[in-house]
């Protein structure tokens, strides 16, 4: 027998987002198979409208030996990180004080900064400028980077300012009126002596498996680094996903045809196996703050699964928004809202020091529809690393990862795809590449 449940109203939980939730935060505890709705809209009923699902619930639907794959499949892919936004919770106003190691992150408006004053070609950009950094980043400077995880050498810095307190924008104000020469010696002296070489790790435990889209400064798409390294390891988990797939099929069939759909435009390289899902975020022992995922399919659904032995307690997933929360324990499955609902978890006790619980969230990555063939987003990879280990390159500075603006209109791309793919390649994705001007302002 299955628990329907259709939501009277939604409460305004805004104000909760980012923030730990706790008991305080739901009424009930949901235990049992479960098909929960959202309030209707406009009179219209919920029961049954696969649009207005919140989540269904279902305990015990993956096998024990799929359960125990994937956890070996996927509980190494959980890495030390940072990298988690408003789910990591609340953050203090000093990262130097919330890490426990005391590091102090570079921050993106810090690598913008420099990148932009090591690079003449930030500045035949029109709309791009110093003051043009400083407000896209105002309110938000203390963000740390998604991608690298530098840090600065205090030591360093102090020798210059005693007072490191703001001595970022301090060293800006000082030489943002300096010939250009002299900015661009003083951004590469901060960039090669006051950034440490070395990428930190930091501090929650969560990472990625499966593929994932192209990124500002990882302008391919391909396999995450767990998925690249540990393949074997990771198609353990295999038979667990298809499983989902299989709940995902029977539960919810019209959001499962939309992610089919969606899947089958992709290369099925960049699929689980047989799958509408493309990537899994794997988290170990995390709670997560109040938020809404990002990034999956509006029209398919996301999950929440755990793997393991279930030595704990707590680690309910709560919608304060409606008032209730769900005791997902090894083997469930439930499929839920989780881009347009409000949810975080109560906080984890386990039951002894080796104990620990992984929690799984398997979706289809929407911007992974901008992507080729597999082999046009390897050559795109091994062009921005052909371009970043070339020193002797025009764009060529200290920190620099291979990508400038505008470098994928450019013929020397154009060149390069075509010696490794072919000119049918070329016209295929660039189909402007080989257009010859017909005006003269079409020259300029």
């Amino acid at each position: 027998m299955v628990k329907v449940i259709v939501a009277d109203s939604k409460l305004n939980c805004e104000h909760l987002l980012g923030h730990y939730l706790d008991e305080s935060h739901f009424d009930a505890v949901i235990t049992e198979d479960t098909d929960c709705y959202m309030e209707t809209l406009f009179g219209s009923p919920s029961i049954g409208d696969e649009k207005r699902i919140a989540f269904k619930f279902r305990k015990n639907w993956f096998t024990q030996e799929e359960q125990d794959q994937a956890y070996i499949g996927l509980r190494e892919a959980a890495v030390e990180t940072q990298n988690r936004g408003m789910a990591a919770g609340p953050r203090g106003e000093s990262l130097a004080t919330e890490s426990r190691q005391g590091r102090d992150w570079v921050t993106d408006y810090e690598l913008e900064v420099l990148d932009y004053l090591l690079t003449d070609n930030g500045r035949l950009i029109d709309d791009v400028s110093i003051e043009s950094i400083r407000a896209k980043y105002a309110g938000g400077k203390s963000k740390p980077d998604e991608t690298r995880g530098r840090v600065w050498m205090r030591s360093h810095v102090t020798k210059r300012y005693p007072e490191y307190h703001g001595w970022f924008d301090k060293w800006i104000d000082e030489i943002r009126h300096s010939p250009k020469e002299q900015q661009i010696l003083e951004a590469t002296l901060v960039a090669e002596k006051w950034v440490s070489a070395t990428n930190y790790a930091k501090s929650v435990f969560s990472g990625v498996a499966g593929w994932y889209d192209r990124y500002p400064r990882i302008p391919f798409g391909r396999a995450t680094s767990y998925t690249r390294d540990n393949f074997d390891k990771f198609k353990m988990s295999f038979p667990f996903l298809q499983s989902l797939d299989r709940g995902f099929r029977e539960l919810i069939p019209s959001r499962w045809g939309n992610q089919k759909a969606a899947a089958d435009k992709l290369d099925p390289r960049f699929l689980v196996p047989e799958t509408v899902f493309t990537t899994l975020t794997v988290n170990k022992t995390f709670q997560t703050a109040a938020h809404r995922d990002a990034g999956d399919l509006d029209e398919g659904l996301s999950n929440l699964l755990v793997v393991g032995s279930g030595e704990y307690t707590g680690g309910y997933l709560i919608f304060p928004e409606y008032r209730m929360a769900v005791d997902v324990r090894p083997g469930d499955l439930l499929l839920v809202n989780n881009h347009e609902i409000i949810h975080g978890n109560t906080p984890i006790v386990l039951n002894h020091d080796k104990a620990e619980r992984i929690s799984l969230v398997v979706y289809f990555r929407e911007p992974m529809l901008t992507l080729g063939s597999y082999e046009y987003e390897q050559t795109r990879e091994h062009y921005v690393t052909f371009r970043r280990e070339n020193k002797e390159h025009k764009d060529y500075r200290p920190l620099w990862n291979g990508v400038s603006p505008g470098m994928w209109d450019d013929k020397e791309w154009y060149d390069f795809l075509e010696e490794k793919m072919g000119r049918e390649t070329v016209q295929k994705y660039h189909p402007k590449a080989y257009e010859v001007p017909t005006t003269l302002e079409d020259l300029f």
